[in-house]
């Protein structure tokens, strides 16, 4: 019989985006439909308004680290970190440093930092006082982190356009099943930029006005900044709900550099990969969380995905709630995606939208505002799709109730049923034992090293 792989846990986030700074704040912010964050304004495109999601607590001074190392991005990761401080330092308690990871996913690192240098160059003829070119160094919001908490185990950014944070999570949770680290901080961080702002602009794809996800009305996204962290490891919390990275899967189709395939060929082993990941089917996903972008192709594309794949779940996208937040989005809508499996009323994100069908699109279920799961919450799905055909699906699940819907080799059961905390070393043998197993079995699918 196939073993069942030690559960990763993914502990309270520390998160910041246009919903808020604080978990309560945000959760009670998503499920009624508020957007404090979200507003009218040309800061990142001079003369023309847009509708951007900002971050709007005040950030840590970055004035005591590095001059390479000081930026809004790191500014912001240093705010989420100080949102999970308290647990991980009771994780982090006893822990060598080699044995303690960081990963990040980003897509502006200090591109903001580089903009406003530039102009002062153009400007004055000089670089200004302060900039240094490893700003910009994708690997720093990782390096930056690391070097702050003193870590000195795997410190490493993942930049793959929207898909980055999904795949930090995913990575972090391969450090710990392959014993290369005991504790993961890990999630993503991307700002506000005119770069970034500008190149969706010249793809046709940002809207001024609130997006549409999936309507017909559509006319594209509404970009946004955020900062996630995650600390993932094999011990449960000591407290509250155990909520796992159940399963994730991954795919590269390489369809267009911008475009995704219409077929959706590659969202859909990214999902499909996820639920063997999960060793569950597809109805016991209770909500799914869409990418959503609110642009033509990626919403037909998804749409015709999940509507095969997900006939009936409650779903929605949080893009209006949030912005897009890029290298962020996935590590984002993870937490939202906690924070509903964790609510005491099963509240489920709305949808926010015009209520106007496109024709090209399969019916999806979309949640409504103050919209209750059905039953208990024990599965959701995340999704993120990015340019050059990256994808990646991630599903969480609460720990310690049976389901009936669990499929594979492992007894629902064992499978199901909590385990009261154990050991640390009992834990890293278990791990251990998978790990070797996997490693020496070699041709795994995408997404089943989970």
């Amino acid at each position: 019989m196939k073993s069942e792989p030690p559960p990763i846990y993914l502990h309270a986030p520390g998160v910041l985006c246009a919903l808020g700074d604080d978990l309560a704040g945000i959760r009670e912010a998503m499920f009624a439909g508020a957007c404090p964050g979200m507003r009218a304004s040309d800061a990142c495109s001079p003369g023309r308004s847009l509708r951007l999601g900002f971050v709007e607590a005040p950030l840590p001074d970055t004035g005591f680290l590095p001059v390479e190392d000081r930026t809004r991005n790191n500014a912001l990761a240093l705010a989420a970190f100080a949102r999970v401080e308290a647990r991980y330092r009771a994780l982090a308690a006893g822990l060598p440093a080699a044995r303690i990871a960081v990963v990040i996913g980003t897509s502006t690192s200090g591109m903001f930092e580089t903009e406003s240098a530039t102009r002062f160059l153009r400007e004055r003829g000089v670089w200004p006082p302060g900039f240094h070119p490893l700003q910009q160094e994708l690997g720093s919001p990782a390096r930056s982190l690391a070097a702050f908490l003193g870590i000195s185990g795997p410190a490493y950014a993942v930049s793959t356009a929207c898909t980055s944070s999904a795949k930090a999570l995913i990575s972090g949770a391969r450090l710990l099943r392959a014993g290369l680290a005991d504790l993961v901080l890990a999630g993503g961080v991307d700002t506000l930029t005119r770069f970034t702002i500008a190149g969706f602009s010249a793809l046709g794809a940002v809207s001024p006005e609130a997006c549409l996800p999936f309507s017909k009305n559509r006319k594209g996204i509404n970009i946004g900044e955020a900062g996630v962290l995650f600390p993932m490891s094999l011990d449960p919390p000591a407290e509250g709900s155990w909520v796992t990275l159940a399963g994730w899967g991954e795919s590269s189709d390489g369809y267009h550099v911008s475009a995704p395939d219409p077929s959706g060929e590659g969202a859909r082993r990214a999902i499909e990969a996820a639920l063997r990941g999960a060793r569950i089917s597809s109805d016991a996903v209770g909500y799914v969380n869409l990418h959503g972008t609110a642009t033509r192709h990626n919403d037909a594309m998804e749409g015709r995905v999940l509507a095969a794949i997900f006939p009936g779940a409650p779903m929605s996208s949080t893009k209006p709630l949030t912005g897009h937040a890029l290298g962020a989005a996935g590590a984002l809508e993870a937490a939202l995606c906690w924070l509903s499996l964790t609510d005491a009323g099963g509240r489920l994100p709305p949808h926010l939208w015009d209520g106007a069908p496109d024709p090209e699109i399969p019916p999806l279920r979309f949640a409504a505002p103050g919209e209750t799961a059905e039953s208990p919450l024990k599965y959701a799905l995340s999704t993120s799709f990015a340019f050059g055909g990256s994808n990646a699906a991630l599903i969480l699940g609460v720990r310690g109730q049976e389901s009936e819907h669990s499929v594979g080799a492992a007894p629902v059961a064992a499978q199901g049923q909590a385990r009261g905390p154990a050991p640390t070393k009992a834990l890293r043998a278990e791990r251990d034992e998978h790990a070797h197993t996997k490693l020496f079995r070699g041709g795994e699918a995408a997404g089943d090293f989970s």
